[in-house]
C-alpha cells in the first residue's frame, strides 16, 4: 500500500503549518495560480465516528478555523460524523453531492464501502480529498500521518518497556488491533508486526469491530481466560480508547501490577493515564499540522491553485483501486511520562491545569510537571 519512504520522527514534531515553511508561498501572490473560484467555497466535512474524542475536539474546530482564514471568512464548512455507520455517511456525502459542496474531505468508515460514494462525486465535478484513512475510489489527494511507521513506533516502544535487548522470546503479549475496515488498521498492525514477530511470543491477536473499547474490553477478557493475567507480559493497543477497555478487563481480572500497555492519539485521560503508569505510552500526532494541511489542500483545489497543491502533495500512495496518489505523510512520535511537556504541552493540545486536576497532581509532581 505504501510506495514512499518515509524518515523516522526520533524526536517531537511540533506543529508547523506548511503555509509557514513557505509551502503555500510558492506561487508568489496567486498570480501564477489562475484561481477558477472565489472565496465563497463550501467545503464538506465527513468524519467517521464520535467514540474517538480528537475528531470533535481537534480535526472539525481546526479545518473550520484554518478554512475561514484561507478565505477570507467566506468559506464555510458543513460537518457531518457518521457515528462508526458506514450506509449513514454514504447517505452523508451524497447529500453533499446533492448539496453541490465545492470539495470534500471524507475520512471513512469503511474505505471499501465508500468507493462508489466516491465515484459519484468524481462524476459530480466534486473533488475528494481523503483524510486520514485512504478511502479507496478516485480521490484526489490523501493527508494522514505514516500510519506504519505509528506501529512501528508502538511495537519498538512496547519492546522498550519489556526489557529492550532482555525480552524473551517466549514473553507473551496480547495484539488489540483497529477496526478491519479500516485501513489504517491494518497499516497500525503491519508497522508493529515488522518490530514484535520473532521478538515476542504473540499469544492472542484480535481485530476490534468499530475501534470500540468495549469490544476491546470482551477481547481482552477472553485473552485473560485463555492465556492466564499472570502470563501477559505486555498489550498491544493501536489506540488510546481501546487501551482504556484492555485496562478494565486486567482490574476486572484481579492484575493490580499492570504489563506495558501501548495506545495512539494522545487523549487526555491516556496522557493521565500514563503519568500514573497504567498505560505505557502513546502515539502523539499533530492534529493542528494534518487538519490545517487538509484545510489547505482543499482550498487549493477549489481555487485551482495547482503549484500550491503539489507543493502539500509531494508523496504518492496506492489505494487497492488507484496508484499514485498525491499525498501528505505527517510523522509522528511516541508519548511517553517523559516528553509530555514538549509535545501536547508544547503545542498546546491541553493546558497544565487540564492534565493536572487533583486527582493527577502527585503523578504530575513525580513527572516533573509541576510549573
Amino acid at each position: 500500500m505504501r510506495r514512499i519512504a518515509t524518515a523516522v520522527a526520533a524526536a517531537s514534531t511540533m506543529t508547523l503549518s506548511l503555509a509557514a515553511c513557505g509551502a503555500l508561498g510558492v506561487a508568489g501572490d496567486g498570480s501564477e495560480a489562475s484561481p477558477t473560484k472565489g472565496n465563497d467555497i463550501t467545503v464538506g466535512l465527513l468524519l467517521p465516528e464520535t467514540a474517538n474524542t480528537r475528531y470533535d475536539k481537534f480535526d472539525y474546530p481546526i479545518i473550520k478555523n484554518k478554512v475561514q482564514e484561507l478565505t477570507d471568512r467566506q468559506g464555510k464548512v458543513v460537518y457531518r460524523n457518521a457515528d462508526a455507520d458506514a450506509a449513514k455517511q454514504a447517505s452523508q456525502l451524497q447529500k453533499m453531492i446533492d448539496d453541490q459542496v465545492d470539495v470534500i474531505l471524507l475520512d471513512a468508515v469503511d474505505a471499501h464501502a465508500i468507493a462508489d460514494g466516491v465515484q459519484k462525486a468524481k462524476d459530480a465535478g466534486i473533488p475528494v480529498i481523503a483524510y486520514d484513512r485512504l478511502a479507496e475510489g478516485p480521490i484526489d489527494a490523501y493527508v494522514s500521518f505514516d500510519n506504519e511507521l505509528v506501529g512501528e513506533v508502538q511495537g519498538r516502544t512496547l519492546l522498550e518497556a519489556m526489557g529492550g535487548t532482555d525480552v524473551d522470546s517466549a514473553d507473551k503479549i496480547v495484539m488489540m488491533n483497529g477496526s478491519p475496515t479500516d485501513p489504517n488498521a491494518k497499516q497500525f498492525k503491519a508497522g508493529a508486526l515488522s518490530e514484535l514477530n520473532g521478538t515476542v511470543t504473540i499469544a492472542k491477536s484480535y481485530d476490534t469491530k468499530d475501534w470500540k473499547p468495549e469490544n476491546a474490553q470482551a477481547n481482552m477478557a477472553q485473552a485473560i481466560k485463555a492465556i492466564g493475567s499472570n502470563n501477559i507480559k505486555g498489550v498491544y493497543s493501536a489506540n488510546d480508547g481501546m487501551a482504556a477497555g484492555v485496562i478494565k478487563a486486567l482490574e476486572a481480572a484481579g492484575v493490580t501490577e499492570l504489563p506495558p500497555i501501548t495506545g495512539q492519539d494522545a487523549e487526555l485521560d491516556a496522557v493521565q493515564r500514563i503519568l500514573t503508569g497504567e498505560q505505557y505510552m502513546s502515539v502523539y500526532k499533530s492534529y493542528p499540522q494534518e487538519a490545517e494541511s487538509a484545510a489547505e489542500m482543499a482550498v487549493a483545489k477549489v481555487q485551482g491553485r495547482d503549484i500550491q497543491f503539489d507543493s502539500l502533495t509531494q508523496d504518492q500512495v496506492d489505494s487497492p483501486t488507484d496508484k499514485d496518489i498525491p499525498a501528505l505523510l505527517v510523522p509522528v512520535v511516541a508519548l511517553t511520562k517523559n516528553n509530555i511537556e514538549e509535545t501536547v504541552l508544547a503545542d498546546g493540545i491541553y493546558q497544565l491545569s487540564e492534565i493536572c486536576t487533583t486527582k493527577y497532581k502527585a503523578a504530575c509532581l513525580a513527572a516533573g510537571l509541576d510549573k
